[in-house]
């Protein structure tokens, strides 16, 4: 089993008497872990923590084994980082801020330039490096963020909100050179996000945060499958008596693109196989639908809303 990649144990952070992070305990696989919860939910706070900026109040974080505070210089040696807000300087061209950054990361002044026109074209700004960073626009500025965050070349790579602000061409496109990065065999990713929709199909791992609290965290294909509510049916030959026959037995089906897709009571599947009994529509597949992150994160809002009450 690979060593962990980063570790929560009983994680606080207060800020006088506001209560920012609240007994986090987790521990996360190398991969690509979304970083996941509502504006104000703690995910900057905790990116901070990693990097060791600022000390927990209470519990302990380690990454690559290292303590995120007492060995805060190490562990940001083997990272990279991606803040939210603009730390750009906008009077330097786009290769000089990343050659720099790259200097600021250890690298020697030649092995900088050269990796930052790699990164560049990898980004897509290799047309625009000379350009001063003033004159870049927002998708621009975002993507040389990432630049600057790559170009030293770290094993893990913290990202605040990297598709912010952007346009839904522009939020793709970062997300595609997101997960060319996440296939990089050695590299792993912590993406933090308020855009649900954005780490399905790039993270492997999730932490779900909601008011500083988790909700949920592991890898995240299992906890879709656990609180899908749905099943999908696929059939051979013509499914308008199997509609019928489901929509008999109460089970409201409704239909999508080559599959069926119903909400079925606990221990319900039986129902299904009686309907396409009855209807002499054969089954080629029948099985859970996961559900999405969105639905993840309600289901688990309302869960930790109605275990408050009582």
């Amino acid at each position: 089993m690979a060593p962990a990649l980063i570790e929560l144990q009983a994680v606080t952070k207060s800020f006088g008497t506001q209560e920012a992070l609240a007994g986090l305990s987790a521990e996360f696989a190398p991969g690509t872990i979304g970083l996941v919860g509502p504006n104000g939910a703690g995910k900057t706070t905790l990116i901070r923590l990693l990097l060791g900026l600022i000390p927990p109040t209470t519990g302990s974080l380690r990454v690559f084994g290292l303590d995120a505070s007492a060995d805060a210089l190490r562990v940001r040696e083997q990272v990279g980082y991606m803040p939210e807000h603009d730390c750009l300087i906008p009077s330097m061209t786009g290769v000089g801020f990343v050659a720099f950054m790259g200097r600021v990361s250890g690298l020697p002044h030649e092995v900088a330039m050269s990796r930052a026109h790699d990164v560049l074209e990898f980004v897509g700004l290799h047309e625009e490096r000379y350009r001063k960073i003033a004159e870049y626009s927002v998708g621009m500025r975002q993507r040389i963020k990432l630049a600057q965050a790559i170009v030293h070349d770290p094993p893990l790579c913290f990202l605040d909100e990297p598709t912010a602000g952007l346009d839904p061409t522009g939020r793709e496109e970062m997300l595609s050179l997101l997960r060319t990065l996440a296939r990089v065999p050695g590299h792993n990713l912590v993406f933090s996000t308020h855009l649900l929709p954005d780490i399905e199909g790039l993270c492997d791992q999730i932490l779900l945060l909601n008011a500083g609290r988790a909700l949920a965290a592991g890898p995240l294909a299992p906890l879709l499958r656990s609180h899908g509510n749905e099943v999908v049916v696929r059939w051979k030959g013509d499914p308008a008596k199997l509609l019928e026959r489901l929509a008999a037995k109460g089970l409201a089906p409704r239909v999508s693109g080559d599959a069926i897709y119903l909400t079925v009571p606990l221990e319900g599947e039986p129902l299904i196989f009686e309907a396409a009994l009855e209807s002499g529509v054969p089954l080629r597949f029948l099985g859970s639908a996961a559900a999405t992150v969105e639905e993840l994160f309600l289901s688990l809002v309302d869960a930790a809303g109605a275990e408050a009450v009582r």
